[in-house]
């Protein structure tokens, strides 16, 4: 645990240090909203929550972020961690950002009395499109990023093993501060990219689908198999008209990319062609059965975010 007079206790007395001063940036980047997601484990994950969900509504209203996690089972493919989600303006989100790593690094970091700063470690998500930026031209922008920041910066290569993940993991290692300045670059980089705003929606579309699969004793994520299976199997399941829409998609982009992810075929039956007695559309998934439960999974999830909102 933390010294008392740590610069980074959470206390009135001592708040947290704040980050090198913002450069200035083009009013359109700061003020339009936008998001960043990183892991956290389980143990993490409640700490943010705080017990009946106290320090999130504290964290969310000194902040003006919205502060989203995903469920228990819903984890980052090939970990066993969680996905939290901070959207808002750049300014909230990186509030946001420094009252949650001041806590953790608070809770989980062990002192080891040599009297310097706690270093910590952050798994942000970011899209494979997005990494090029983040790299630069021969690794430059990178490069600038660990020399202003000194924090470490390393980006995980794609795996491949997992069809249709198009994320990667930007490990940070710093001090708070360090942190911070690094999150608050990569984050400025990240708002440039068009591409970046379009996942914004689905924070956690692979999180259902890969957790539908079956999981390790550890809780390491299952792999898809390669071997080809049977493909005769079809499901039909009704979708309550009013969000048959979030399920397609505009121009039909989330049928489309539940389809890339499970392997299964999906048709929606036509305006008014309702399951019997109901006003539910039919939603016919073909394919093998691991395909229709990972297709089942990430339909469920986005008619479930859709009736929390």
């Amino acid at each position: 645990m933390e010294s008392p007079d740590s610069p980074y206790a959470s206390s009135p007395e001592a708040p947290p240090k704040r980050s090198s001063p913002r450069k200035s940036q083009p009013p359109d980047y700061t003020e339009k909203n936008t998001y960043i997601r990183f892991l956290a484990s389980n143990a993490e994950a409640g700490s943010v929550i705080g017990k009946g969900g106290s320090t999130i509504t504290d964290f969310q209203s000194q902040s003006g972020a919205r502060i989203q996690l995903s469920r228990n089972h819903e984890c980052f493919p090939g970990t066993s961690d969680r996905i939290i989600m901070v959207s808002g303006t750049v300014d909230e989100i990186l509030k946001a950002m420094e009252l949650i790593l001041a806590k953790l690094l608070n809770e989980f970091y062990i002192e080891d009395g040599d009297g310097v700063d706690p270093r910590s470690k952050v798994r942000l998500i970011a899209p494979n499109s997005s990494c090029g930026g983040i790299i630069g031209k021969g690794g430059a922008t990178i490069k600038s990023f660990i020399e202003d920041s000194q924090a470490g910066i390393k980006i995980s290569p794609q795996d491949n093993n997992f069809i249709g993940l198009n994320d990667r993991l930007v490990t940070l290692t710093g001090t708070l501060e360090e942190l911070m300045r690094a999150i608050e670059l990569i984050l400025l980089k990240l708002v440039e990219d068009p591409h970046y705003a379009q996942s914004f929606s689905v924070p956690f579309s692979y999180a259902a689908a890969y957790n539908a699969m079956n999981f390790g004793p550890n809780g390491a994520g299952g792999k898809f198999p390669n071997n080809k299976e049977d493909r005769s199997n079809s499901v039909t399941i009704g979708v309550a008209d009013e969000h048959i829409g979030i399920v397609v998609g505009r121009g039909g982009r989330n049928l489309m990319e539940i389809s890339q992810v499970s392997g299964a075929r999906i048709k929606v039956s036509d305006r008014g062609d309702f399951m019997s007695g109901t006003s539910d559309r039919k939603v016919t998934i073909t394919g093998s059965q691991r395909a229709i439960r990972v297709a089942e999974a990430m339909i469920s999830h986005k008619v479930a975010s859709t009736s929390e909102r």
